[in-house]
Protein backbone atom coordinates (compact mmCIF):
# COMPACT_ATOMS: atom_id res chain seq x y z
CA UNK A 1 0.00 0.00 0.00
CA UNK A 2 1.66 2.98 -1.02
CA UNK A 3 1.26 6.96 0.04
CA UNK A 4 -1.01 7.76 -2.92
CA UNK A 5 -3.25 4.22 -2.20
CA UNK A 6 -3.55 5.23 1.56
CA UNK A 7 -4.06 9.10 1.02
CA UNK A 8 -5.74 9.32 -2.51
CA UNK A 9 -2.83 11.85 -3.62
CA UNK A 10 0.49 12.37 -3.77
CA UNK A 11 0.77 16.07 -2.68
CA UNK A 12 -0.60 18.22 0.34
CA UNK A 13 -2.01 15.52 2.01
CA UNK A 14 -3.72 16.98 5.27
CA UNK A 15 -3.44 14.58 8.38
CA UNK A 16 -4.74 16.72 11.29
CA UNK A 17 -3.26 15.74 14.80
CA UNK A 18 -4.88 14.30 17.96
CA UNK A 19 -3.55 15.08 21.42
CA UNK A 20 -4.80 12.42 23.55
CA UNK A 21 -5.52 13.40 26.92
CA UNK A 22 -3.01 12.38 29.58
CA UNK A 23 -3.10 8.96 30.18
CA UNK A 24 -3.91 7.00 33.79
CA UNK A 25 -0.43 6.75 35.62
CA UNK A 26 0.83 9.76 33.89
CA UNK A 27 1.75 12.53 36.15
CA UNK A 28 -1.09 15.17 34.51
CA UNK A 29 -3.51 11.88 34.18
CA UNK A 30 -6.90 13.15 36.01
CA UNK A 31 -9.64 11.75 33.70
CA UNK A 32 -10.98 8.18 33.11
CA UNK A 33 -10.43 6.53 30.47
CA UNK A 34 -14.62 6.84 28.96
CA UNK A 35 -13.33 10.78 29.63
CA UNK A 36 -10.45 10.20 27.75
CA UNK A 37 -11.83 8.53 25.28
CA UNK A 38 -14.80 10.86 24.34
CA UNK A 39 -12.82 13.98 23.90
CA UNK A 40 -10.87 12.07 21.43
CA UNK A 41 -13.90 10.99 19.86
CA UNK A 42 -14.91 14.33 19.15
CA UNK A 43 -12.33 15.96 18.00
CA UNK A 44 -11.97 12.74 15.28
CA UNK A 45 -15.11 14.15 14.37
CA UNK A 46 -14.73 18.03 13.61
CA UNK A 47 -11.44 16.52 11.84
CA UNK A 48 -13.62 14.34 9.40
CA UNK A 49 -16.00 16.48 8.77
CA UNK A 50 -13.67 19.31 7.95
CA UNK A 51 -12.59 17.01 5.29
CA UNK A 52 -9.26 16.60 6.31
CA UNK A 53 -6.74 13.86 4.28
CA UNK A 54 -5.70 11.72 7.51
CA UNK A 55 -5.56 11.80 11.17
CA UNK A 56 -2.82 10.56 13.63
CA UNK A 57 -3.48 9.77 17.15
CA UNK A 58 -0.65 10.73 19.85
CA UNK A 59 -0.32 10.85 24.12
CA UNK A 60 1.62 14.52 24.14
CA UNK A 61 -0.13 15.15 27.25
CA UNK A 62 1.72 12.13 28.80
CA UNK A 63 4.42 14.87 30.05
CA UNK A 64 7.56 13.93 31.21
CA UNK A 65 7.90 11.32 28.28
CA UNK A 66 9.40 7.86 29.00
CA UNK A 67 12.16 5.66 26.63
CA UNK A 68 9.97 2.67 27.87
CA UNK A 69 6.29 3.14 28.66
CA UNK A 70 4.22 0.94 30.61
CA UNK A 71 1.99 -1.84 29.42
CA UNK A 72 -1.11 0.89 30.62
CA UNK A 73 -0.08 3.05 28.19
CA UNK A 74 -0.26 0.08 25.70
CA UNK A 75 -3.46 -0.51 26.23
CA UNK A 76 -5.35 3.08 26.88
CA UNK A 77 -3.83 4.00 23.78
CA UNK A 78 -5.31 0.91 21.70
CA UNK A 79 -9.15 1.80 22.93
CA UNK A 80 -8.73 5.51 22.07
CA UNK A 81 -7.86 4.21 18.52
CA UNK A 82 -9.96 1.98 18.35
CA UNK A 83 -12.55 4.04 19.21
CA UNK A 84 -11.37 6.63 16.76
CA UNK A 85 -10.99 3.97 13.73
CA UNK A 86 -14.93 3.19 15.35
CA UNK A 87 -16.18 6.29 14.05
CA UNK A 88 -13.48 7.02 11.23
CA UNK A 89 -14.10 4.11 9.13
CA UNK A 90 -12.64 4.96 5.79
CA UNK A 91 -10.26 7.70 7.00
CA UNK A 92 -6.39 6.86 7.05
CA UNK A 93 -5.63 6.85 10.85
CA UNK A 94 -1.91 6.34 12.51
CA UNK A 95 -0.49 6.39 15.86
CA UNK A 96 2.57 8.09 17.73
CA UNK A 97 3.55 6.93 21.06
CA UNK A 98 6.07 9.31 23.20
CA UNK A 99 8.61 9.13 23.70
CA UNK A 100 9.74 6.91 20.49
CA UNK A 101 7.75 4.20 21.53
CA UNK A 102 7.92 2.40 18.47
CA UNK A 103 7.26 -0.88 18.56
CA UNK A 104 4.85 0.11 21.10
CA UNK A 105 2.94 2.09 18.42
CA UNK A 106 3.23 -0.56 16.19
CA UNK A 107 1.51 -3.20 17.95
CA UNK A 108 -1.33 -0.83 18.65
CA UNK A 109 -1.82 -0.04 14.74
CA UNK A 110 -1.66 -3.61 14.28
CA UNK A 111 -4.67 -4.25 17.18
CA UNK A 112 -6.48 -1.15 16.49
CA UNK A 113 -6.60 -1.18 12.48
CA UNK A 114 -4.57 1.96 11.80
CA UNK A 115 -2.71 2.95 8.38
CA UNK A 116 0.91 4.17 9.99
CA UNK A 117 3.12 5.19 12.79
CA UNK A 118 5.32 8.10 12.92
CA UNK A 119 8.32 6.84 14.41
CA UNK A 120 11.55 8.52 16.23
CA UNK A 121 15.10 7.91 16.08
CA UNK A 122 14.65 5.82 13.07
CA UNK A 123 18.30 6.83 11.73
CA UNK A 124 21.65 7.93 13.85
CA UNK A 125 21.85 8.79 17.55
CA UNK A 126 20.86 12.25 19.14
CA UNK A 127 20.20 13.56 22.20
CA UNK A 128 16.46 14.36 23.00
CA UNK A 129 15.33 15.86 25.92
CA UNK A 130 14.11 12.24 27.81
CA UNK A 131 17.82 11.08 27.34
CA UNK A 132 20.34 9.60 24.46
CA UNK A 133 18.27 8.42 21.69
CA UNK A 134 19.54 5.85 19.68
CA UNK A 135 18.80 4.56 15.85
CA UNK A 136 15.43 1.85 16.03
CA UNK A 137 15.50 0.87 12.37
CA UNK A 138 16.95 -2.71 11.95
CA UNK A 139 14.84 -3.91 15.32
CA UNK A 140 11.67 -1.79 14.55
CA UNK A 141 11.09 -3.42 11.03
CA UNK A 142 11.86 -6.94 12.01
CA UNK A 143 9.30 -6.54 14.46
CA UNK A 144 6.76 -5.34 12.42
CA UNK A 145 7.95 -8.18 10.14
CA UNK A 146 6.96 -10.55 13.40
CA UNK A 147 3.79 -9.26 13.85
CA UNK A 148 2.55 -9.42 10.86
CA UNK A 149 1.83 -5.56 10.40
CA UNK A 150 3.56 -5.27 7.19
CA UNK A 151 1.07 -3.42 6.13
CA UNK A 152 1.11 -0.41 8.75
CA UNK A 153 3.32 1.90 6.96
CA UNK A 154 6.24 3.53 9.24
CA UNK A 155 6.92 7.69 8.20
CA UNK A 156 10.36 8.61 10.32
CA UNK A 157 11.34 11.58 11.64
CA UNK A 158 14.57 12.84 11.22
CA UNK A 159 16.61 15.87 12.66
CA UNK A 160 13.93 15.44 14.98
CA UNK A 161 12.51 18.63 16.89
CA UNK A 162 12.81 18.93 20.41
CA UNK A 163 16.34 17.46 20.12
CA UNK A 164 20.36 18.00 20.03
CA UNK A 165 22.18 17.09 16.62
CA UNK A 166 26.09 17.69 17.95
CA UNK A 167 26.91 14.00 17.39
CA UNK A 168 25.74 14.01 13.96
CA UNK A 169 26.12 17.66 13.14
CA UNK A 170 28.88 16.49 10.37
CA UNK A 171 25.74 14.77 8.22
CA UNK A 172 23.51 17.08 6.52
CA UNK A 173 19.60 17.13 6.48
CA UNK A 174 19.59 15.25 3.04
CA UNK A 175 22.29 13.08 4.34
CA UNK A 176 19.91 11.74 6.79
CA UNK A 177 17.31 11.69 4.67
CA UNK A 178 19.27 8.93 2.17
CA UNK A 179 20.04 6.78 5.20
CA UNK A 180 16.47 6.32 6.47
CA UNK A 181 15.82 5.81 2.82
CA UNK A 182 18.39 3.43 2.47
CA UNK A 183 16.87 1.70 5.55
CA UNK A 184 13.67 1.54 4.34
CA UNK A 185 11.63 4.20 5.73
CA UNK A 186 8.12 4.60 3.70
CA UNK A 187 8.81 8.25 4.62
CA UNK A 188 10.12 10.92 6.45
CA UNK A 189 9.55 13.74 8.54
CA UNK A 190 11.06 17.16 8.36
CA UNK A 191 10.20 19.41 11.80
CA UNK A 192 11.47 22.54 12.97
CA UNK A 193 13.51 22.62 16.45
CA UNK A 194 10.07 23.02 18.30
CA UNK A 195 6.31 21.56 18.53
CA UNK A 196 4.36 24.46 16.81
CA UNK A 197 7.81 25.63 15.17
CA UNK A 198 7.97 26.53 11.27
CA UNK A 199 10.24 23.82 9.00
CA UNK A 200 12.39 25.20 7.04
CA UNK A 201 10.69 25.35 3.17
CA UNK A 202 14.51 24.88 2.11
CA UNK A 203 15.01 21.70 3.97
CA UNK A 204 11.39 20.40 2.47
CA UNK A 205 13.16 21.35 -1.25
CA UNK A 206 16.63 19.87 -0.27
CA UNK A 207 15.16 16.42 1.20
CA UNK A 208 12.66 15.90 -1.49
CA UNK A 209 15.38 16.26 -3.93
CA UNK A 210 17.34 13.57 -2.48
CA UNK A 211 14.82 10.76 -2.19
CA UNK A 212 12.19 9.14 -3.74
CA UNK A 213 10.00 8.59 -0.70
CA UNK A 214 7.11 10.64 0.83
CA UNK A 215 8.21 13.57 2.77
CA UNK A 216 6.36 15.07 5.18
CA UNK A 217 6.19 18.46 7.06
CA UNK A 218 5.22 17.42 11.09
CA UNK A 219 5.11 20.91 12.67
CA UNK A 220 4.67 24.68 11.94
CA UNK A 221 1.78 24.73 9.18
CA UNK A 222 -0.71 27.30 9.63
CA UNK A 223 -3.24 29.18 7.24
CA UNK A 224 -0.51 31.93 6.37
CA UNK A 225 2.27 29.77 5.13
CA UNK A 226 0.36 26.51 3.70
CA UNK A 227 2.00 28.03 0.26
CA UNK A 228 5.31 26.89 1.49
CA UNK A 229 4.47 23.24 1.74
CA UNK A 230 1.94 22.63 -0.95
CA UNK A 231 5.19 20.42 -2.56
CA UNK A 232 5.06 17.90 0.55
CA UNK A 233 3.88 14.98 0.39
CA UNK A 234 1.67 15.60 3.70
CA UNK A 235 1.62 17.85 6.00
CA UNK A 236 0.80 16.58 9.73
CA UNK A 237 -0.81 19.92 11.68
CA UNK A 238 -1.73 19.90 15.37
CA UNK A 239 -0.83 23.00 16.87
CA UNK A 240 -2.51 25.53 14.49
CA UNK A 241 -6.11 23.52 14.23
CA UNK A 242 -6.16 24.37 18.08
CA UNK A 243 -7.54 27.30 19.83
CA UNK A 244 -5.15 30.16 19.95
CA UNK A 245 -2.69 28.06 18.32
CA UNK A 246 -1.47 26.18 20.81
CA UNK A 247 -1.03 22.49 21.12
CA UNK A 248 -2.18 21.87 24.61
CA UNK A 249 -5.71 23.16 24.00
CA UNK A 250 -8.66 21.89 22.46
CA UNK A 251 -9.17 21.32 17.90
CA UNK A 252 -10.95 24.36 16.69
CA UNK A 253 -13.56 23.73 14.71
CA UNK A 254 -13.60 26.92 12.71
CA UNK A 255 -9.35 26.98 12.14
CA UNK A 256 -9.80 23.87 10.84
CA UNK A 257 -12.47 24.36 8.37
CA UNK A 258 -10.86 27.46 7.41
CA UNK A 259 -7.73 25.99 7.02
CA UNK A 260 -9.48 22.62 4.68
CA UNK A 261 -11.56 25.79 2.43
CA UNK A 262 -7.93 27.30 1.64
CA UNK A 263 -5.47 24.14 0.91
CA UNK A 264 -8.47 22.50 -1.11
CA UNK A 265 -8.88 25.60 -3.44
CA UNK A 266 -4.51 25.75 -3.46
CA UNK A 267 -4.82 21.93 -4.28
CA UNK A 268 -7.22 22.31 -7.50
Amino acid sequence: MKFLDLFGRLKSVVIGMIHVKALPGTPLGCLKMSQIIELACREAAIYRDAGVDGLIIENMHDIPYLFCVGPEVCACMTAVCTAVRSICLSLPLGVQILSSANHQALAVALASGLDFIRAEGFVFSHVADEGLLNACAGDLLRYRKQIGADHVKIFTDIKKKHCSHAMTSDMTIEETARAAEFFLSDGLIITGTATGVQADPRELREVSQSVRIPVLIGSGVTYDNIECYLNANGMIIGSYFKYGGHWANAVDQHRVKMFMEKIQNLRK
